[in-house]
């Protein structure tokens, strides 16, 4: 399985951006699928998460500003940003696994077998 993340860019304070994360090679039903950030100097943490069912989950600080989604068809995954701040400049990954029960933000992104490269995003003020 193939997972490449794009997207990612420089935008200033307030701005918006979307990701897309392509997968392929995936040959199950279905996926869980999710996204990491990881800052410089702190661990990585996630942001979103989405079940085949579109059900959604997302980290508190993103809350109201993020959206996960999902292009089952083309089996892309996106992850809409808006109101950025600074201290969301951060790697940002994609990540998916067979589909399960336990598909929502509070797993690990060890949990993870199929993982993207990252997009880099940037916000300055």
């Amino acid at each position: 399985v193939h997972v490449a993340e794009s997207g990612g860019g420089a935008v200033q304070v307030g701005g918006s951006l979307r990701l897309s994360c392509a997968i392929s090679g995936y040959t199950g039903r279905s996926l869980c699928m999710a996204w990491f950030r990881q800052a410089p100097g702190k661990e990585r943490e996630g942001v979103a998460a989405i079940t085949t069912d579109d059900l959604t989950s997302y980290a508190d600080s993103v809350k109201g500003r993020f959206t996960i989604s999902q292009d089952n068809a083309n089996n892309t995954l996106y992850l809409r940003m808006t109101s950025l701040k600074p201290e969301e400049t951060a790697m940002y990954y994609c990540a998916a696994l067979r589909n399960t029960v336990w598909c929502e933000i509070g797993r690990a992104y060890n949990d993870f077998p199929w993982r993207g490269p990252g997009t880099q995003v940037t916000v300055s003020s």
